[in-house]
């Protein structure tokens, strides 16, 4: 039998780097040239099927980049088993705003909490800014995994997604699978069963 997991997935990072687009690339393969920016949080489920049959959920909060959604962002983190903090390869500031994103998840988010560093438009290669090198060397210092996508051609899009969903059943609280609800029924905090199929598949948002 295929074993089957949820995980609450969080997009951080600065505003226009990309994070609706990648989500959007992600659920529904497709890409808006022209996005309205995220107000508040945006909600959408993904599932992954490994190569073993391993079954991954992942419930995504995409959050506002703006400065003014920031004090939200905790409500959005708080119990999440991963996170995406996306920065712009074009942009230099847009990293300097991702490490602020990891330090606060660092000090504040679950202490297991899986997070990815994406570098995002590499389609824009003639106008980078950060270097692999550079972000990988950050990503290794802190213990974070590391790619870089395209949200507009897709590049490298499912390549990240897939690699959380490998690593999160390796540290995997024992709620993320199995029966896992409370005397009322409540779900629990990190995960439930997924023995039984979700009525919809991919939510409509109004990111």
């Amino acid at each position: 039998m295929s074993k089957q997991y949820q995980f609450k997935l969080v997009l951080l990072g600065e505003s226009a780097v990309g994070k609706s687009s990648l989500v959007l690339r992600f659920v529904k393969d497709q890409f808006d040239d022209y996005r309205e920016s995220t107000i508040g949080a945006a909600f959408l489920t993904q599932t992954v099927t490994l190569e073993d049959q391993t079954s991954v959920k992942f419930e995504i909060w995409d959050t506002a980049g703006q400065e003014r959604y920031k004090s939200l962002a905790p409500m959005y983190y708080r119990n999440a088993n991963c996170a995406v903090v996306v920065y712009d390869i074009t942009q230099s500031a847009s990293l300097e705003k991702a490490r602020t994103w990891i330090r606060e998840l660092q000090r504040q988010a679950d202490p297991n909490i899986v997070i990815a560093l994406c570098g995002n438009k590499t389609d824009l290669a003639a106008r980078r800014q950060v270097t692999q090198e550079e972000a990988k060397k950050y990503a290794e210092e802190e213990g974070l995994m590391w790619g870089e996508t395209s949200a507009k051609t897709g590049e490298g899009v499912n390549d990240i997604f897939t690699a959380i969903a490998k690593k999160l059943p390796l540290i995997a609280p024992p709620s993320a699978r199995g029966a896992t609800r409370g005397a009322a029924g409540a779900p629990a905090r990190t995960g439930v069963d997924l023995n039984k199929q979700p009525v919809a598949q991919n939510e409509p948002c109004n990111c």
